[in-house]
């Protein structure tokens, strides 16, 4: 792991930012059911190359597939030694992307995507849109169709949240958003 950090160390910061941004934030309304509940996977990755992430990530896939949803509801796939470039992250998602097609879970299981430096098409790299997808470490976020299907049918806005997400954090602004994600509660 980069920076001397840990397994324990990384999941640390992925969970922080999971209750602080995307929950506390409700960034993304369907997130705080899973996490009460202890149905999120969260999976650390040592690969440095993306042929040995591609693997992992197979693995992690089909174990999502085969696991119970009332005990593994969806897997954070973190990968702290690969992929700092968000370039190479984004050529690397869409590899899992492709790699979802050839082992035929397209339909079943989707990936959405997360990364310190993430950054929208047509957007400045400090834009605070860009924040909505900005995690402590490069993360590939496993999710089942029929649990996203089913949080959509339970929110009738669904499609209003990136909208929403955005307007929140431009409220927020950077200085505003900096000192939420200080907050350890």
């Amino acid at each position: 792991m980069k920076h001397g950090s840990n397994r324990d160390d990384v999941i640390a910061a992925i969970q922080h930012w999971l209750t602080r941004a995307v929950i506390g934030l409700n960034l993304c309304p369907f997130a705080k059911s899973v996490h009460v509940k202890g149905q999120i996977r969260y999976v650390v990755s040592e690969a440095r190359a993306v042929e040995d992430v591609v693997v992992e990530l197979s693995q992690e896939l089909r174990l999502l597939q085969e696991s119970d949803p009332e005990t593994v509801e969806t897997t954070l796939f973190i990968t702290p030694d690969a992929f700092a470039d968000f370039d190479d992250y984004n050529d690397a998602l869409f590899l899992a992307e492709r790699l979802l097609d050839e082992m035929g879970l397209a339909g079943d299981l989707q990936i959405a995507s997360f990364h310190p430096h993430y950054r929208f098409e047509g957007t400045e790299p400090d834009d605070i849109d860009n924040y909505t997808n900005r995690a402590p470490y490069p993360v590939f976020h496993l999710l089942r169709e029929a649990s996203i299907d089913r949080a959509v049918d339970a929110f009738p806005d669904a499609a209003d949240i990136y909208e929403r997400n955005i307007e929140t954090l431009r409220r927020l602004g950077h200085d505003g958003f900096s000192a939420w994600m200080k907050n350890k509660s």
